[in-house]
């Protein structure tokens, strides 16, 4: 669908010597880059560039980031008034630096990884195409995200740096900025969705104009989750499920409102705690957990315990738990690449459908019967 719009724009045409100030009426087309489930982006065609806005980068952030990306073959010609934009981008980018695993699968979904040239931390990707270029140095380590190192980082002028934020204060993305290197934050983690975190490939598409595969790659990720869904829809059992696990004193599990949950739900389980509605995580004592989880007959997600014998030694009170006592405890944390990364916090915004597949296998296995668990094992 198709709306005539104006955008009122400063834009310079150059030509010889001599310049024009411009002010463009331009069609505007939302049918490409329509979103399904994301909330925190938005992408707009126009006929000088296209206008990508991350209209929530953190949580409850009032800042909203505008960003014009405009055509390699058009740069010559065109000057934009900087002032009007957080980043001016020329595509499709041909050298990109991201910050966070996450961001690693949209790449190589949209076989892009070749343009990857830095990361921070990279003994986390657990991807074996990207892991591979890293070995063989076409990847530069940049440090840690709290501490990236920006003079490596400046000497590689990336095109784009792709990063997050948790609350708008980052003085080594400033600096990066001020060199004249666009950031981009990417906001997937803050969606609501499972499916709404992985449409944020769309925002890669637009930067490798590549937008009708990543549309195309996306659809076939929400058709699975959906069918997957679909399965599940008449079980008539339906397992009782605790998560989490205690950090210190204190015992954090999904909120019912979080996409966590989301996923629980869509398996058709019962979750414990899925009428709660706060957002984020519930912390919780352990004598609450116990009351309430002693008997769930499934536990998912113990934290980053890999064993019984680790969960017994943090806490002997955990084998008071009937899914303790029954071996009925399944983790991500034992799925990991040859370097540690665990696969699941790189490719499970990605994948959800495959994250969703796992869940349907534990809970209800005769609904999957030849399916083999991409993330979920059962604890060792």
């Amino acid at each position: 669908m198709k709306k005539a719009i104006v955008l009122l724009l400063l834009i310079f045409l150059a030509c010889g010597k001599d310049q024009k100030k411009k002010t463009l009426s331009v069609d505007f087309d939302y049918t490409p880059y329509r979103t399904t489930y994301a909330k925190g982006f938005t992408i707009q065609s126009f006929e000088e560039l296209k206008l990508l806005t991350i209209k929530e980068p953190w949580p409850e952030s009032e800042k909203v980031f505008k960003y014009a990306l405009v055509d390699r073959q058009k740069a010559a010609s065109t000057t934009l008034n900087k002032d009007e934009f957080d980043g001016i981008i020329l595509t499709p980018v041909e050298n990109i630096v991201v910050t966070s695993t996450t961001h690693i699968p949209a790449l190589e979904l949209l076989e892009m990884e070749e343009y990857l040239v830095g990361f921070p931390g990279s003994d986390y990707i657990s991807s074996e195409k990207t892991r591979a270029r890293i070995d063989n140095g076409s990847v530069r380590e940049l440090g840690k995200n709290e501490g990236i190192n920006t003079e490596v980082l400046l000497e590689l002028n990336p095109d784009v740096v792709v990063g997050f934020g948790v609350d708008g204060v980052n003085k080594t993305f400033e600096t990066i900025t001020k060199a004249g290197i666009p950031v981009i934050y990417n906001g997937d983690w803050v969606e609501a969705s499972p499916l709404a975190k992985a449409e944020w490939i769309k925002v890669f598409g637009v930067l490798f104009n590549k937008q009708k595969e990543a549309d195309s790659i996306f659809k076939s990720i929400e058709k699975n989750y959906n069918d997957a869904k679909t399965l599940t829809k008449n079980v008539t059992e339906r397992p009782t499920v605790l998560s989490g696990a205690m950090h210190k004193d204190v015992w954090y599990l999904p909120s019912g409102a979080s996409p966590e949950a989301q996923f629980l739900k869509d398996a058709n389980v019962n979750y414990l705690w899925e009428d709660t509605t706060t957002n984020g995580s519930l912390a919780l004592s352990f004598e609450t957990v116990l009351e309430k989880g002693q008997n769930a007959q499934l536990w998912l997600s113990p934290s980053y315990y890999t064993s019984y014998k680790a969960l017994e030694k943090a806490n002997e009170h955990y084998t008071q738990f009937e899914a303790f006592k029954t071996k009925s405890i399944y983790t991500f944390s034992n799925t990991t690449g040859k370097t540690g990364g665990v696969l699941y916090y790189e490719l499970g915004i990605a994948r959800p459908d495959l994250v969703l597949k796992d869940i349907i296998k534990v809970c209800h296995p005769q609904l999957l019967n030849d399916y083999q668990p991409f993330f979920f094992k059962p604890l060792e």
